[in-house]
């Protein structure tokens, strides 16, 4: 793989690092936080590490697919929103369909040869 798409790989997991990493440190350092948002938490931190070993690569980024898209339509309804709440979660929806764009690219690059 290019060093430029070994980049772009570790861009994109990054926000599932981040986020569920984030999450979990959180509960660690004492926040309430619910099951199933600890469960969700590690399981994108899991995925966010086999995007950026490019472990499975083509069907962990099937999976974050998913999640972006559920995530954008669940969380981010801006089309029932007013106001700044609805610029914020056109924002946050926007933002999950350009993930999920650059994570299509980086199925079309794959992780390395095909058998």
């Amino acid at each position: 793989m290019k060093p430029e798409h070994v980049l772009a790989r570790i861009l994109l997991s990054s926000v599932f690092v981040a986020m569920g990493g984030y999450r979990l440190w959180m509960a660690y350092r004492g926040l309430a936080v619910p099951n199933g948002t600890l469960l969700l938490s590690a399981a994108e931190l899991a995925l966010g590490l086999a995007i950026a070993g490019a472990w499975r690569l083509r069907l962990m980024v099937g999976v974050a697919v998913a999640v972006l898209l559920v995530d954008a339509v669940a969380s981010h309804p801006f089309w029932t929103s007013a106001g700044t709440a609805r610029g914020a979660n056109l924002l946050h929806f926007a933002k999950n369909l350009g993930l999920v764009g650059g994570l299509l690219l980086l199925a079309g690059i794959g992780g390395g040869k095909r058998r």
